[in-house]
Order: structure tokens, then sequence, then C-alpha cells
């Protein structure tokens, strides 16, 4: 397949992602938007490795699997307290955890 396919289905997904950043106000939902825009990027990581004919690309892509592992993680626990603390997961009320 053309590398362009690719990089057409990457930017669709980056985009659907920011907008899910952007728009939503669930902090749930805001973590999957941001797992959904570094999946793209892993997608551009591996498409353009494999057009090259060389790993270093799907290498990195490893790389950000664990570090969005490790936030998935971070980002979970943080949901979690902040709906320990307010019985919402809605991210407007956490600006009432500033003071």
């Amino acid at each position: 397949m053309p590398l362009n396919y690719f990089l057409i289905l990457s930017a669709f997904l980056f985009c659907t992602g920011a907008y899910g950043v952007l728009a939503r106000r669930n902090s749930v939902l805001v973590l999957m938007s941001v797992e959904l825009m570094l999946n793209a990027v892993n997608l551009n990581l591996v498409a353009f490795a494999t057009d090259r004919h060389n790993v270093s690309g799907q290498v990195f892509a490893l790389f950000v699997i664990t570090i969005a592992a490790a936030e998935v993680g971070v980002g979970l626990a943080i949901v979690l307290l902040i709906y320990r603390n307010t019985k919402s997961s809605d991210l407007d009320r956490v600006e009432q955890l500033k003071g």
C-alpha cells in the first residue's frame, strides 16, 4: 500500500484525538483522546520506517507505547483522586481544587 494512505489515516486519527482533547469535559475521554493521538504518531513512525526499510521508527514506536502506558497509569490515578474528592470526573470542577 502507498505511504499516503497511512499518512491520511494517521492525520485523521490525530485530528480526531485533538478534537476530543479540546471538546470533551470528561477526564477519561480526554485521556482516551490523548492515547488516540499517540497511536497516530505510532502509525506515522511505523509507516515511515517501513517505507525507508529501517527499524528505527519501529523502535521509537515501542518507546512511545511504553511512555503511553506510564501516562495512562499516572493519568488514571489522578482521575481517581479527582473523582474521590469531587464525586465527578468533569474537568470544569477541577478548577475548584486550586485553592
